[in-house]
């Protein structure tokens, strides 16, 4: 597990989807790591989210085609800096370890760094959420040989990387979408443990069966895909 740690090293910006997350807002923001850019995606949210995020010194995007996939490429596209990040905007993870994914990427250590989840409190993530979670790194591990446990989504690249990728699913399969195409490009994906703790709110996709197992399709139609030809630069 990466532990909080300091912000030497380099900067990254960290792309923040989000959807009526007002309530999580402050408390998400306050953890970016100083001095580094947190870029809000508004993705139609109807309970001030946009405005407050602009309030609290977020640069915020709007990105009026719904889905998580679209509005985390609107924030890949908006982002700046040679490293992006990307967090979940409902108080569950920490974008304070963001530091130590970043300066393990710049070390050389891996291309792509996935958040592994460790619930860290009861009921943090559902049963019928970790079931699906399972299931997709089952078929991720034939689809890539990638042995990981979990496609979280914390993780951090080079934008570079991330751009070449030419990620196409606006929809819950971007997140997988990225570490295949990341697989078949070569570039060294890897993962490590971050803690998990109960949303604030109610999720939009892992808050009931239907909404999981809709996300689970969504990846399942991404692994069913023919490798692509990316132009990731090495």
């Amino acid at each position: 597990m990466i532990p909080p740690s300091d912000t030497s090293g380099p900067r990254a910006d960290v792309v923040l989807p989000c959807l009526d997350e007002a309530a999580a807002l402050p408390g998400v923001l306050a953890s970016v790591p100083s001095g580094w850019r947190a870029i809000v995606v508004d993705n139609g949210s109807t309970d001030g989210s946009a405005e407050l995020a602009r309030s609290l010194g977020a640069t915020v995007v709007h990105e009026p085609r719904r889905g998580f996939g679209a509005a985390c490429q609107a924030g890949l596209l908006a982002a700046e800096a040679e490293f992006v990040c990307f967090c979940d905007c409902d108080g569950s993870l920490d974008p304070g370890l963001l530091p130590g994914f970043v300066r393990r990427i710049a070390a050389g250590e891996s291309d792509l760094l996935l958040g592994r989840r460790r619930p860290g409190e009861r009921g943090a993530w559902p049963l019928h959420a970790r079931a699906g979670n399972v299931a997709l790194a089952r078929m991720l591990r034939r689809r890539t040989g990638l042995r990981l446990h979990d496609l979280g989504p914390m993780r951090a690249a080079r934008r570079a990387d991330l751009l070449a990728l030419d990620l196409t699913d606006r929809r819950s399969g971007y997140p997988l979408q990225m570490v295949v195409r990341a697989a078949d490009a070569g570039l060294r994906v890897a993962e490590t443990d971050v803690p998990y703790l109960a949303r604030t709110g109610k999720s939009k996709v892992t808050g009931t069966w239907r909404g999981t197992w809709h996300a689970v399709r969504d990846m399942r139609a991404v692994l069913g895909e023919p490798p692509a030809r990316t132009g990731v630069p090495r």
